[in-house]
């Protein structure tokens, strides 16, 4: 049972300032190691109250009882709006119950079965580009999933490949944006007025620019093709094409930009990060390699069906625990409305909570050995009662992902093939340091030894 690696936990208390500084490097190693076993832990500020909550009577509250009275917080809206503008991610109230409405469809019944020849497609790809790297040195696996994740969501939505020449410059326009976006911007700790600037850094206002118009150029092209009877019947068509129930009125090409942004950041950068820490975890265990393997030939076969995928149990379990050790995002906040009770604490209206799949995840009132990788802990009694209590990757309630489905399907799928095709080993000394970005990557990467089996 290995233990992989985790932040340091700041150490003793810390001024406003400094604080500032530490969350903008990274939010993981700015709290401190308390939130581990709290059930509930305050943090106030001159400006305001934030309360991270750990207890999942008080996280079905605001995310699945009364998720209207809990709306998500303005204050991290305001670092992600130059990416994200009014996408489902940030939005609140009537916006967002229409964006839903609109949304949901794309991915309910029969949909995820219809996109599974291209996650296939882009899995057989990123086993060839993985086995052609493998051969020139250590690789960086999170190079090679951001490439592999990317080619999944643009051949499911756009139907083309990564190879595709804009669908690779978005890439690359994305993967240079996040090296200059923190997860925190200033006005998520100072009560900004909406009309005072944010202070994006200039690169990050560039890059989110540069990715914007990339998508909206593929945006106005789907829907002249739409216009035209010769669209593809993919994800980003069957969007564009479903008018709101109530009003009739389906997304315009400035919403349906704002909306592929956030695919594009859920269905990308979240499965990229994914996949790249569960290589990392399985290449110190060449057994589980050997099962996942065995699995993925006895499984899948030579003509991989839909209904193959449900049977991968193995990789199931070790991407589940992959996401529980490294959740891509690492914390949801939400904002009181009224007067609230947590605890026998009494909150005010605009208090912070914050619901953390990072400290759930590896929270020690919850699961035996939390920051150890096992895998078998899925097919325990006391691992999925913890589960029930303390793994929401993907959030909980009406604001769950729509991409859920889609994402566990698709990480366990390439896991499988990959592993079947490729054996992975670290390198003595090159120990990644998870760093909470937009999503929780490693500082300098995730350098493995990848051979063919």
């Amino acid at each position: 049972m290995s233990l992989p690696p985790k932040p340091p936990a700041r150490e003793g208390r810390a001024s406003l300032p400094a604080l500032i500084r530490l969350f903008r490097r990274d939010i993981l190693s700015a709290l401190p190691e308390r939130l581990y076993r709290a059930k509930m832990a305050d943090f106030r500020t001159p400006f305001f109250r934030s309360c991270l909550i750990n207890e999942a009577a008080l996280w079905r509250l605001v995310l699945n009882e009364r998720p209207e009275d809990f709306p998500k917080s303005n204050r991290i809206r305001a670092g992600l709006e130059p990416l994200l503008g009014r996408s489902v991610f940030v939005t609140n109230g009537a916006e967002w119950r229409r964006q839903r409405r609109i949304i949901d469809p794309a991915f309910e019944g029969g949909r995820l079965r219809d996109t599974f020849p291209a996650m296939l497609a882009a899995s057989q790809a990123a086993c060839a580009r993985m086995a052609r790297a493998a051969g020139r040195g250590p690789v960086e696996v999170e190079e090679q999933m951001s490439h592999a994740a990317a080619d999944v969501i643009f051949r499911t939505l756009f139907s083309v490949p990564i190879e595709d020449e804009t669908a690779a410059e978005v890439f690359r326009a994305f993967r240079a944006h996040q090296a200059t976006q923190p997860i925190l911007n200033l006005a998520a700790f100072l009560p900004l007025p909406r009309w005072f600037p944010r202070f994006h850094r200039r690169e990050t206002l560039r890059t989110a620019g540069h990715i914007r118009a990339l998508i909206a150029a593929m945006t106005e092209a789907r829907a002249r093709d739409i216009a035209a009877g010769r669209a593809p019947d993919d994800l980003a068509t069957k969007i564009m094409t479903t008018p709101d129930p109530e009003d009739g009125k389906p997304f315009d090409t400035a919403e349906m930009v704002d909306q592929v942004a956030i695919f594009f950041l859920a269905g990308h950068e979240t499965s990229a990060s994914a996949l790249a820490w569960t290589l990392y975890l399985i290449a110190g265990d060449d057994a589980l390699q050997d099962r996942l393997a065995a699995e993925a030939e006895t499984t899948l076969g030579d003509s991989p069906a839909f209904a193959d995928a449900s049977r991968l149990i193995l990789a199931r379990d070790t991407f589940r625990e992959a996401l529980r050790l490294y959740p891509p995002v690492p914390m949801m906040v939400r904002e009181t409305t009224k007067p609230e009770t947590f605890r026998n604490r009494a909150l005010k209206p605009g208090t912070q909570i914050v619901i953390s799949p990072w400290h759930l995840g590896r929270h020690t009132r919850l699961w035996e050995n939390p920051d150890a990788f096992c895998p078998g802990r899925w097919q325990t009694g006391e691992g999925r009662k913890a589960a029930r209590e303390g793994f929401i990757p993907f959030s909980s309630g009406p604001r769950v992902c729509t991409g859920a489905g889609f994402a566990m399907l698709e990480g366990p799928l390439m896991l499988a093939m990959l592993a079947r095709r490729l054996r992975f080993a670290p390198i003595p000394g090159a120990v990644p340091e998870p760093v909470a970005r937009l999503t929780v990557r490693a500082r300098h990467g995730i350098r493995l030894a990848v051979s063919a089996r």
